[in-house]
């Protein structure tokens, strides 16, 4: 069972949804605003957030960067809004995970289920050092040259399981296969943005990279700067 904070303004989605995550086990609480969902959030701490995009004080993606200015709870982010025009800047922002509307309360759940293992994951005991990197994963964080990065749950496990291979090239089916449990087709843009952003955080460039290196036509691999 998980807490579960679902920040939805329409009623009937939001009542149907409560409902039937509470028969699958979990303790929902529920808000119909953006600030509203945010004081709770905050407030309560909840252990994962399901957001809609379209509330009627606060667009979800500022409520998202706003939320991930203060906390770093998985956050999946439901809506009727798709493609990759919407779903890039959502990513962007620190989402987790991305459904569309319409879908059930059983499919929810499965995507709550995967969040939830991949953030309480049992880590590997020691750290790890590729180069200037360090990666702890019973901390759950990383340094670049003893500078703290300031990571996403999800830019954490992408960091981490590229570090437990050095130099493996790594496809990008593979990563939505391990790191998001997603071992279907159609998603490739999710890991791109991810490893865009990720690589900003460690100073980098596809075009110029230091860690992360693109094979192409294969995947990526994390490396030590030569």
């Amino acid at each position: 069972m998980a807490d579960i904070l679902l920040i939805e303004d329409d009623v009937a989605i939001r009542s149907a949804l409560s409902r039937g995550l509470r028969d699958l086990g979990h303790a929902v609480s529920s808000a119909p605003t953006a600030f509203e969902g945010l004081r709770l959030a905050v407030d309560d701490r909840p252990d994962l957030v399901v957001l809609d995009l379209g509330l009627p004080d606060l667009d979800g993606v500022d409520l998202l960067r706003m939320l991930r200015a203060v906390s770093r709870v998985p956050v999946i982010v439901a809506t009727a809004r798709e493609g990759d025009s919407e779903m890039v800047p959502v990513l962007d922002a620190g989402a987790d995970d991305y459904v569309v509307k319409p879908y059930s309360a059983a499919q929810l759940d499965a995507r709550i289920r995967a969040v939830l293992r991949r953030a309480g994951a049992e880590p590997a005991a020691e750290p790890l050092l590729v180069g200037g990197l360090r990666v702890d994963p019973r901390a759950r964080a990383a340094t670049l040259d003893g500078q703290e990065l300031d990571l996403t749950p999800r830019e954490f496990d992408v960091l981490h399981y590229l570090a437990a291979r050095p130099g493996e090239v790594v496809s990008k089916r593979q990563l939505l296969t391990e790191v998001w449990q997603l071992p279907y087709g159609g998603a490739d843009k999710t890991v791109d943005v991810h490893l865009s952003w990720l690589r900003r955080k460690l100073g980098e460039t596809a075009a110029d990279p230091r860690y992360l290196h693109t094979v192409r036509g294969v995947g990526v691999k994390l490396t030590e700067p030569s």
